[in-house]
């Protein structure tokens, strides 16, 4: 091969595409119920967790082996990520060197085999799309399959049926029966999300992007636009979750700070009358809705949740700087209810801050982004992204997020999202390298 034809090939490996792999994935992980595993593998054997160790693969074929690449610097999110693959890496390491629990080995490996597929997730997504067009796809993809486990939970509230405890696919299994959770007589939805908590997380998660998508893809036809986020916006009040209802609140008070004022008196009406209608259709679902928040201090969840702080404290200060090991730290000893707080115990305070800074890295490049975008519809998705980072982050306080795939999943997701947007943009105006990387 010529060194010209060589130059051709490898430019291409630099230029791959990984829009339509990730469209897989993003269908693995919303549509297939979080329940259903191969069997074998056991709770490592989620398809989207099987398929985001696949991409990590992918990721390190095409970008760690491409000769010639394009000189666009530091990349802060995957710096970040590093720095906590690092931490984690070593507690792991720390936590199989000193005596162990045999039940809290499997777990362990579980975790580092997660969270290494949603690194993948990230990396792919960071490095695998290359222009705005793409981006945009990949986005609209996103925002329906998350109109679509909306439009799901409506039909189980209208049902109350689950219907994907019914689901059968060839090759998986199930964890034990589960049904349709209720909350003050009321339903609770779930999508295809292991619990409610999980589910309305997710849809808050997507929120933000359905909503660019329905101001800014206009492209698209009105209804055909507005459908994801009319669906999501409808479900997550039912949710009967403090946890969707905190992250919405989250994500619409960012998205606001950056929208037109038309945008937001429209958001505010919209509120207005949705709360107004509530109390007139549903009046003791609203009112128990309100009762999630004026009753919490008689509220059990809120009680194990703050009576948690003080265990957590106690192991923490066993192994404060790197923990006693990711996944070691089992629901027989306590249920947390606060990822945070449970990462201090499993991974120190060095491996908590090394999350915390992926979250804030991503937070802060995008927002400095927006301001050097050219066009109002990629600014608005710069605001969108740092709006679903700040709701996914912030509802880690509510609930042990690391034992649910699919709000992990959309999470990194979205932090290789905002990643991209930045490598997109810096592309443009970075050279080509002539040798080697």
């Amino acid at each position: 091969m010529t060194l010209q034809a060589r130059h051709a090939v490898e430019r291409r490996v630099a230029r791959v595409d990984a829009v339509g792999w990730l469209s897989v994935y993003i269908g693995l992980l919303l549509f297939i119920p979080s329940r259903l595993v191969v069997g074998p593998l056991g709770s490592a054997g989620a398809p989207s967790t099987i398929f985001g160790l696949c991409s990590l693969l992918l990721w390190g074929f095409l970008f760690l082996t491409a000769v010639r690449r394009v000189d666009l610097g530091p990349q802060p999110i995957r710096i970040a990520l590093g720095l906590l693959l690092l931490c984690v890496g070593i507690s792991y390491v720390l936590a199989m060197s000193r005596p162990i629990s045999a039940d809290e080995v499997s777990p362990a490996d579980v975790a580092l085999i997660a969270l290494a597929s949603w690194s993948g997730t990230l990396l792919l997504t960071h490095d695998g799309v290359h222009d705005h067009d793409r981006l945009d796809t990949l986005v609209w993809r996103l925002a329906v399959c998350g109109g679509l486990i909306a439009a799901l939970g409506l039909v189980q509230l209208v049902t109350r049926e689950l219907w994907v405890d019914q689901l059968m696919i060839p090759g998986l299994s199930s964890t034990p029966p589960y049904g349709l959770a209720t909350r003050g007589g009321f339903p609770r939805p779930a999508g295809t999300s292991i619990h409610p908590i999980e589910y309305g997380v997710v849809l808050t998660m997507v929120l933000p992007l359905a909503l660019h998508v329905g101001f800014h893809h206009t492209h698209r036809s009105t209804i055909v636009r507005w459908l994801p986020a009319v669906a999501v916006c409808a479900i997550i009040p039912l949710t009967s979750s403090r946890s969707a209802y905190l992250g919405a609140l989250a994500a619409l008070l960012v998205c606001m700070v950056g929208w037109s004022r038309a945008q937001r008196l429209g958001a505010i009406a919209v509120s207005a009358g949705a709360l107004i209608a509530a109390f007139v259709v549903a009046p003791r679902f609203a009112n128990a809705v309100i009762g999630l928040f004026t009753g919490a201090g008689n509220d059990p969840s809120i009680a194990s949740r703050t009576e948690s702080v003080s265990i957590a404290l106690q192991f923490f200060a066993q192994h404060p700087f790197f923990g006693r090991g990711l996944g070691t730290f089992l629901p027989k000893y306590q249920i947390f209810d606060n990822q945070y707080l449970l990462l201090l115990v499993t991974v120190g305070i060095m491996g908590t801050l090394a999350f915390i800074a992926v979250g804030c890295t991503a937070v802060v490049t995008t927002l400095r982004l927006r301001r050097d975008l050219p066009t109002a519809s990629s600014r608005d998705l710069a605001l969108a992204l740092t709006a679903s980072l700040c709701a996914g982050f912030s509802c880690l306080f509510m609930f042990d997020a690391f034992a649910f795939p699919m709000s992990m999943g959309t999470l990194f997701l979205v932090l290789g999202l905002a990643g991209a947007l930045r490598r997109i943009q810096h592309s443009k105006s970075a050279p080509f390298l002539p040798g080697g990387a």
